[in-house]
Protein backbone atom coordinates (compact mmCIF):
# COMPACT_ATOMS: atom_id res chain seq x y z
CA UNK A 1 0.00 0.00 0.00
CA UNK A 2 1.32 3.23 -0.74
CA UNK A 3 1.80 5.87 1.88
CA UNK A 4 -0.96 7.99 1.72
CA UNK A 5 0.52 10.38 4.55
CA UNK A 6 3.52 11.74 2.86
CA UNK A 7 4.39 15.06 2.02
CA UNK A 8 2.12 17.30 -0.87
CA UNK A 9 3.79 16.21 -4.71
CA UNK A 10 4.65 18.82 -6.57
CA UNK A 11 2.94 17.34 -9.63
CA UNK A 12 3.97 20.66 -11.91
CA UNK A 13 6.79 18.94 -12.27
CA UNK A 14 8.08 15.80 -14.54
CA UNK A 15 5.25 13.92 -13.28
CA UNK A 16 1.43 14.05 -14.82
CA UNK A 17 2.93 17.29 -17.43
CA UNK A 18 5.74 14.74 -19.00
CA UNK A 19 2.95 11.98 -19.05
CA UNK A 20 0.83 14.37 -20.78
CA UNK A 21 3.54 15.75 -23.35
CA UNK A 22 4.00 11.84 -24.31
CA UNK A 23 0.12 11.40 -25.20
CA UNK A 24 0.34 14.25 -27.14
CA UNK A 25 3.36 13.53 -29.08
CA UNK A 26 1.88 10.35 -29.80
CA UNK A 27 -0.63 11.62 -31.37
CA UNK A 28 1.00 13.92 -33.29
CA UNK A 29 0.60 17.42 -31.01
CA UNK A 30 3.60 19.25 -30.42
CA UNK A 31 4.18 19.19 -26.51
CA UNK A 32 5.66 22.32 -26.71
CA UNK A 33 2.79 24.17 -28.56
CA UNK A 34 0.13 22.73 -26.74
CA UNK A 35 2.25 24.49 -23.49
CA UNK A 36 2.69 27.64 -25.51
CA UNK A 37 -0.49 29.18 -24.74
CA UNK A 38 -0.96 31.10 -21.20
CA UNK A 39 -1.09 27.97 -19.62
CA UNK A 40 -1.74 28.81 -15.63
CA UNK A 41 2.28 28.22 -13.96
CA UNK A 42 1.93 24.65 -12.46
CA UNK A 43 3.15 25.51 -9.12
CA UNK A 44 1.33 28.89 -7.89
CA UNK A 45 -1.41 27.18 -9.79
CA UNK A 46 -1.51 23.77 -7.08
CA UNK A 47 -0.35 26.00 -4.28
CA UNK A 48 -3.73 28.69 -4.44
CA UNK A 49 -5.61 24.65 -5.30
CA UNK A 50 -4.63 23.46 -1.93
CA UNK A 51 -5.50 26.93 0.03
CA UNK A 52 -8.89 25.29 -0.94
CA UNK A 53 -8.48 21.43 -0.20
CA UNK A 54 -9.09 20.59 3.84
CA UNK A 55 -5.96 20.42 5.48
CA UNK A 56 -6.64 16.38 5.43
CA UNK A 57 -6.50 15.70 1.69
CA UNK A 58 -3.72 18.76 0.87
CA UNK A 59 -0.84 15.93 0.34
CA UNK A 60 -3.70 13.95 -1.38
CA UNK A 61 -2.06 11.92 -4.91
CA UNK A 62 -4.63 10.77 -7.44
CA UNK A 63 -2.39 7.35 -7.80
CA UNK A 64 -5.16 4.91 -8.88
CA UNK A 65 -4.52 3.84 -12.32
CA UNK A 66 -8.34 4.39 -13.72
CA UNK A 67 -8.28 8.27 -11.36
CA UNK A 68 -4.20 8.71 -13.67
CA UNK A 69 -6.16 7.83 -16.81
CA UNK A 70 -9.43 10.63 -15.65
CA UNK A 71 -6.20 13.25 -15.48
CA UNK A 72 -4.47 12.21 -18.59
CA UNK A 73 -8.77 12.37 -20.54
CA UNK A 74 -9.17 15.59 -18.95
CA UNK A 75 -6.35 16.91 -19.84
CA UNK A 76 -6.23 16.21 -23.24
CA UNK A 77 -9.79 17.15 -23.91
CA UNK A 78 -8.70 20.63 -22.28
CA UNK A 79 -5.30 21.00 -24.70
CA UNK A 80 -7.64 19.55 -28.49
CA UNK A 81 -11.14 22.08 -27.09
CA UNK A 82 -8.69 25.23 -26.50
CA UNK A 83 -6.20 25.63 -29.27
CA UNK A 84 -4.48 28.76 -29.57
CA UNK A 85 -6.08 29.84 -25.90
CA UNK A 86 -5.11 28.71 -22.55
CA UNK A 87 -5.76 25.24 -22.05
CA UNK A 88 -8.97 25.12 -19.84
CA UNK A 89 -11.21 22.21 -18.73
CA UNK A 90 -14.61 22.79 -20.80
CA UNK A 91 -16.18 19.35 -21.16
CA UNK A 92 -15.22 16.23 -20.54
CA UNK A 93 -15.22 12.44 -18.41
CA UNK A 94 -16.51 11.83 -15.46
CA UNK A 95 -15.52 9.05 -12.12
CA UNK A 96 -17.52 7.66 -9.75
CA UNK A 97 -15.63 6.32 -6.61
CA UNK A 98 -17.46 3.85 -4.97
CA UNK A 99 -16.21 2.14 -2.06
CA UNK A 100 -17.00 1.79 1.85
CA UNK A 101 -16.41 3.99 4.28
CA UNK A 102 -12.25 4.83 4.70
CA UNK A 103 -11.13 2.85 1.61
CA UNK A 104 -10.02 6.44 0.18
CA UNK A 105 -12.59 7.63 -2.08
CA UNK A 106 -12.07 11.45 -1.20
CA UNK A 107 -8.51 11.28 -0.76
CA UNK A 108 -8.31 9.84 -4.79
CA UNK A 109 -10.55 12.54 -5.67
CA UNK A 110 -8.83 15.40 -4.34
CA UNK A 111 -5.80 13.81 -5.10
CA UNK A 112 -7.29 14.02 -8.92
CA UNK A 113 -8.21 17.76 -8.98
CA UNK A 114 -3.99 18.43 -7.27
CA UNK A 115 -2.96 15.86 -10.62
CA UNK A 116 -5.28 17.93 -12.73
CA UNK A 117 -3.99 21.65 -11.56
CA UNK A 118 -0.53 20.28 -11.06
CA UNK A 119 -0.37 19.51 -14.99
CA UNK A 120 -0.62 23.25 -15.42
CA UNK A 121 -4.51 22.58 -17.06
CA UNK A 122 -6.70 25.89 -15.73
CA UNK A 123 -10.00 24.80 -14.23
CA UNK A 124 -12.54 26.09 -12.30
CA UNK A 125 -12.91 23.70 -9.57
CA UNK A 126 -15.96 23.31 -6.59
CA UNK A 127 -16.15 20.40 -3.95
CA UNK A 128 -18.99 19.83 -1.37
CA UNK A 129 -20.33 16.95 0.28
CA UNK A 130 -23.90 16.40 -0.66
CA UNK A 131 -25.18 16.46 2.88
CA UNK A 132 -23.61 20.20 2.79
CA UNK A 133 -25.13 20.93 -0.72
CA UNK A 134 -28.78 20.26 0.58
CA UNK A 135 -28.16 22.42 3.23
CA UNK A 136 -26.67 25.35 1.25
CA UNK A 137 -29.76 24.92 -1.29
CA UNK A 138 -32.40 24.97 0.99
CA UNK A 139 -34.82 27.83 0.97
CA UNK A 140 -33.95 30.69 2.70
CA UNK A 141 -34.67 34.50 3.39
CA UNK A 142 -32.64 36.11 1.52
CA UNK A 143 -30.52 33.93 -0.04
CA UNK A 144 -30.73 33.19 -3.59
CA UNK A 145 -30.66 29.27 -3.80
CA UNK A 146 -31.68 28.89 -7.40
CA UNK A 147 -29.03 30.58 -8.66
CA UNK A 148 -26.62 28.63 -6.10
CA UNK A 149 -27.58 25.53 -7.80
CA UNK A 150 -27.16 27.15 -11.20
CA UNK A 151 -23.36 27.75 -10.09
CA UNK A 152 -22.91 24.52 -8.91
CA UNK A 153 -24.25 22.94 -12.15
CA UNK A 154 -22.40 24.77 -14.56
CA UNK A 155 -18.96 24.63 -12.70
CA UNK A 156 -16.44 23.22 -15.49
CA UNK A 157 -15.00 20.39 -12.47
CA UNK A 158 -17.52 19.31 -9.32
CA UNK A 159 -16.57 17.12 -6.92
CA UNK A 160 -19.49 15.60 -5.13
CA UNK A 161 -18.83 13.93 -2.13
CA UNK A 162 -20.87 11.31 -0.11
CA UNK A 163 -23.65 10.70 -3.12
CA UNK A 164 -26.65 9.35 -1.35
CA UNK A 165 -25.25 9.81 2.49
CA UNK A 166 -28.12 12.16 3.18
CA UNK A 167 -31.39 11.66 4.03
CA UNK A 168 -33.59 11.83 1.20
CA UNK A 169 -36.90 12.77 0.03
CA UNK A 170 -38.07 14.15 -3.18
CA UNK A 171 -36.71 17.69 -2.56
CA UNK A 172 -33.37 16.13 -2.36
CA UNK A 173 -34.15 13.95 -4.90
CA UNK A 174 -35.44 17.13 -7.83
CA UNK A 175 -32.04 18.66 -6.41
CA UNK A 176 -29.61 15.63 -7.50
CA UNK A 177 -31.64 15.38 -10.67
CA UNK A 178 -31.59 19.18 -11.80
CA UNK A 179 -27.75 19.17 -11.28
CA UNK A 180 -26.55 15.76 -12.48
CA UNK A 181 -29.05 15.93 -15.54
CA UNK A 182 -27.30 19.65 -16.54
CA UNK A 183 -23.97 18.26 -15.80
CA UNK A 184 -24.40 15.59 -18.22
CA UNK A 185 -26.35 17.12 -20.90
CA UNK A 186 -23.23 19.33 -20.84
CA UNK A 187 -20.66 16.67 -20.64
CA UNK A 188 -19.15 18.53 -17.79
CA UNK A 189 -16.64 16.77 -15.77
CA UNK A 190 -17.58 15.49 -12.69
CA UNK A 191 -16.09 13.32 -9.47
CA UNK A 192 -18.34 11.47 -7.34
CA UNK A 193 -17.72 9.45 -4.65
CA UNK A 194 -20.55 7.07 -2.77
CA UNK A 195 -20.58 4.50 0.58
CA UNK A 196 -22.94 2.75 -1.39
CA UNK A 197 -23.31 -0.49 -3.51
CA UNK A 198 -24.60 0.36 -7.37
CA UNK A 199 -28.15 -0.83 -6.80
CA UNK A 200 -28.21 1.27 -3.23
CA UNK A 201 -27.65 4.00 -5.30
CA UNK A 202 -30.48 3.37 -7.31
CA UNK A 203 -32.68 3.81 -4.74
CA UNK A 204 -31.03 6.62 -2.69
CA UNK A 205 -31.18 8.92 -5.93
CA UNK A 206 -34.06 7.41 -8.23
CA UNK A 207 -33.25 5.80 -11.52
CA UNK A 208 -33.17 8.88 -13.66
CA UNK A 209 -30.20 9.91 -11.87
CA UNK A 210 -28.64 6.19 -12.03
CA UNK A 211 -29.28 6.33 -15.58
CA UNK A 212 -27.35 9.17 -16.12
CA UNK A 213 -24.64 8.65 -13.62
CA UNK A 214 -23.85 5.16 -15.43
CA UNK A 215 -23.47 6.64 -18.83
CA UNK A 216 -21.77 9.62 -18.12
CA UNK A 217 -18.92 8.40 -15.79
CA UNK A 218 -16.28 5.41 -15.84
CA UNK A 219 -16.97 3.34 -12.11
CA UNK A 220 -14.01 2.85 -9.82
CA UNK A 221 -14.66 0.53 -7.32
CA UNK A 222 -12.62 0.62 -4.10
CA UNK A 223 -11.81 -2.46 -1.54
CA UNK A 224 -10.32 -2.80 1.57
CA UNK A 225 -10.67 -2.02 5.20
CA UNK A 226 -11.51 1.30 6.86
CA UNK A 227 -8.27 3.56 6.96
CA UNK A 228 -9.17 5.53 9.57
CA UNK A 229 -9.96 2.75 11.95
CA UNK A 230 -6.34 0.89 11.16
CA UNK A 231 -4.97 4.86 12.04
CA UNK A 232 -6.82 4.94 15.52
CA UNK A 233 -4.76 4.45 18.74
Amino acid sequence: MRDRNREPQRLGGEGAIARIARILAARGVDPATAQAHDAPEPIAALEAAEARIPPRYRSAVGDHPQVEAWVRSVALAAVAQNKGARRQVRTGPSLLLVGTTGTGKTHLAYGAVRSLVGAGIGVNWHATTVADMYANLRPRPGIDTERELLTLSRCPLLLLDDLGAAKNSEWTEEITYRLVNHRYNQMLPTLITTNLAIRDLRVAVGDRVASRLAEMTERVVLTGSDRRRGNSV
